[in-house]
């Protein structure tokens, strides 16, 4: 069969190594695969299918220096992992049994309890078996910190099974941000780094869950992924039906053909490993200082990294060998060497060809050679897709006059001694920003005390997120900004009375809304209140490290932090916050579902303010966190191109939302057998997501902020500043609980 594209030059600038325990492995596994039924008789492989497939080969690159036991057991887990993604093809996804595809997944949670003298059910497939065993052998060598990941990337790479059966059900292919979230989930490449952690070392506790680590574990997911789909694209997409590929997504979305979508899949691949380098060089160091780790903890964070960086190149070798995938034509990846160079222990890792390809070293110069105030000219804005009707509070004109009446308080508005940074804002421009308005869109419903604490929160929140890259990324101290954050950490404790005594008007007017609104809150909801708001505070130092490098971000790693800078964990907990306790189980809001309702909403307002804030940004305050630039980068393009792709995204991700809850909302609520006062709860809450919409769009449309005229009036200080994204602390619903 003639292939559909010509594969791309890949970047894999560590070559692979093999471990030396390979045919022990290959052994070991095809006894295991025959006794546990995998093989003959089992409807899906015969013998002749795992020894083409020879994931012993796979294991082997991708964990080079294990010994013989360890191997033989990863290599087990593998056989596990591809078994079921055939056998689940094979039962459930060519007939499209979304029932019984369900209870069969339901049932697999069972085989990984978190004790084992908890034990087993009786399994009735090779799955199930299968899994038991794998558990049976693993965990004792783990702690229970490492069991709960491990456990959880299980289920995700299970139950998210379900995502890619419904949309082939409909025939429905992904925008690509909503492909990066569920491929994570049914890619299993997190699930691949948890096995990383015993083969390598079982990563801190207390770090497991950090930036850093998220995105080490991210990045390398999303290179694993974007790889597979590339060689996988003709099996999946031709002969499975399968719709999610990384090719097929971009093809679909950017209108190309083929090829130009392989190479955009092998560039988003590129940025990715990129991405991972940058994360591991410049944000590591950071991490162990912060946390104090002792030689111990970092040894072990950097075996960790070590692992990840050898399954990458030892999956990409491992693809260009197996007869699973499409690799006629691919070009080797054998490292070039130079008679100057040093060789022998520890130089392998260095592949000369694939570092200094033009494309990748093109993608990592566009990244820091940004010249900041570009001439743009104003910002285009095109018709934005709002299916969700506006409605505004009777409340507006107080709490218009309460937030400014308290800003005044709390001395927002004067330049406070010893802090010349403080000098940003004045009564009238305030008053033309109108933060009230956004409140009395986004949260029509409110009683007339609730609407102005809303409005206080978005204005305490773009003040600090001015704040912020005026006194700190201009002065280009991101020790100050660190230890800012903590202080501003310092006035929101769980406990009110732990309080710190506040220094300056942004930590005295945290420190008011903490208390005013999280007091009649329980422990738990004070906890992850609180979590959403120490979020955002780190992501604006995240931002200011970007800004001192000049450096602009990788797409994915951009959009899933602007969420975090625009406050939309913190916006969608408060909004819900009125439900709890009307029969929502909390499980429901940590579902899939639920995560990706939000996050599709969250990205379309994100979306709309980087399209109107493109000029203000880009050209009057040098800023390198913006949709359309960062497209811009990715793709090399210009302005009109970013926009569309922009626009479009935007588009597609009110569309998504659209299709969750017309489509998946009424199978959780099935799913989990859920009562009408739970059903009107979450109807309420998703009520409230679409005022949010409707709100940040009205807000942005009738404001003097992003207009020509407007940014002209900015003064100095202001020019330097980020203004925009914590517009996006508004809380569809801040209540004053009872």
């Amino acid at each position: 069969m003639t292939q559909p594209f010509q594969l791309p030059d890949f970047y894999v600038p560590y070559p692979a190594r093999l471990n030396p325990h390979l045919e022990d492995a290959r052994v070991h596994t095809k006894q295991w695969a025959r006794a546990l039924g995998m093989l003959e008789g089992s409807g899906v492989w015969e013998e002749s299918d795992l020894d083409s497939h020879d994931y012993a080969l796979l294991c082997a690159y991708t964990h080079p220096d294990c010994d013989s036991e360890a191997l033989s057991l990863v290599t087990d887990w593998y056989v596990w992992v591809f078994f079921f993604d055939d056998h689940f093809l094979e039962m459930y996804k060519r007939s499209q049994d979304r029932d019984g595809a369900k209870d069969y997944l339901d049932k697999l949670a069972a085989f990984m309890p978190m004790d084992l003298a908890d034990g087993f059910p009786e399994p009735t497939n090779p799955v199930e078996a299968g899994l038991a065993d794998l558990w049976r052998r693993t965990v004792p060598a783990m702690s229970a910190d490492w069991r709960e990941r491990f456990s959880e990337s299980t289920r995700n790479l299970l139950n998210e099974s379900m995502w890619e059966l419904a949309n082939i059900n409909i025939g429905r292919v992904a925008n690509p941000l909503e492909y990066i979230e569920m491929r994570r989930k049914v890619g299993g490449a997190p699930w691949s780094a948890g096995l990383i952690e015993y083969v390598s070392a079982e990563i801190p506790a207390r770090v497991a869950h950090s930036r850093p680590l998220g995105v080490l574990r991210d990045a390398f997911s999303d290179a694993v992924h974007i790889r597979n789909d590339i060689f996988s694209y003709q099996r999946e997409v031709a002969d499975e039906g399968e719709l999610s590929n990384a090719i097929l997504v971009l093809e679909t979305f950017l209108g190309c053909s083929t090829q130009e979508a392989a190479e955009a899949s092998n560039d988003l691949l590129t940025s990715r490993l990129q991405q991972f380098e940058q994360t591991a060089l410049g944000e590591l160091p950071q991490l162990f200082a912060d946390h104090a780790m002792d030689p111990a903890e970092i040894a072990a964070v950097l075996a960790y990294a070590k692992g990840l960086q050898d399954w990458q190149s030892g999956g990409h070798e491992w693809h260009m060998v197996s007869s699973r995938y499409m690799n006629k034509e691919a070009r080797a990846t054998a490292p070039i060497t130079l008679p100057f160079l040093p060789s022998g222990l520890g130089t392998t890792a260095l592949d000369l060809g694939s570092v200094f390809n033009r494309r990748s070293m093109d993608m990592r110069r566009r990244s820091f050679t940004h010249v900041p105030f570009e001439k743009t000219g104003p910002s285009v804005i095109p018709d934005i897709h709002m299916p969700h009707p506006l409605r505004l509070s009777p409340h507006l004109a107080h709490a218009r006059e309460a937030s400014v009446a308290w800003s005044r308080r709390m001395g927002l508005l004067d330049p406070q001694p010893g802090d010349p940074g403080s000098a940003i804002w004045t009564e009238a421009k305030l008053r033309g920003y109108d933060f009230a308005v956004c409140s009395a869109g986004i949260d029509p419903d409110a009683t007339s005390e609730e609407l102005a604490l809303s409005a206080c929160w978005l204005t305490w929140g773009t003040y600090g997120d001015d704040y912020y890259p005026v006194v700190f990324a201009q002065g280009r101290n991101l020790s100050a900004a660190k230890a800012a954050t903590a202080r501003l950490v310092a006035m929101i404790p769980v406990d009110h009375a732990e309080q710190a005594a506040p220094v300056t008007a942004m930590e005295r007017a945290l420190g008011d809304l903490w208390v005013r609104t999280s007091a009649g809150m329980s422990t738990e909801q004070r906890t992850e209140f609180r979590a959403t708001l120490v979020s955002m505070l780190e992501s604006w130092v995240w931002e200011v490290d970007n800004q001192i490098q000049n450096r602009i971000p990788d797409p994915v790693d951009y959009a899933e932090m602007r969420r975090r800078t625009f406050g939309s964990h913190l916006t969608m907990y408060l909004c819900r916050l009125g439900h709890q306790g009307r029969g929502v189980p909390e499980e429901i809001y940590a579902s899939g579902t639920i995560r990706s309702l939000e996050n599709a909403v969250a990205d379309a307002a994100c979306l709309i303010n980087d399209i109107f804030s493109y000029q203000k940004e880009v050209e009057v305050e040098g800023e390198v966190h913006n949709y359309i630039l960062v497209t811009r980068n990715f793709f090399d393009i210009g302005y009109a191109e970013a926009l569309h792709i922009c626009h479009s995204l935007m588009t597609q991700r009110t569309e998504e939302f659209e299709h969750i809850v017309a489509n998946q909302l009424p199978l959780l609520y099935d799913d989990w057998k859920l009562d009408a006062q739970a059903r009107d709860a979450l109807d309420a809450y998703v009520g409230e997501l679409k005022d949010w919409h409707a709100g940040i769009l009205n807000w942005h449309q009738k404001i003097a902020r992003y207009r020509p005229q407007d940014l002209h009036a900015l003064p100095d200080a202001l020019s330097t500043g980020v203004l925009d994204s914590a517009f996006g602390m508004a809380a569809s619903r801040i209540s004053l609980p009872a």
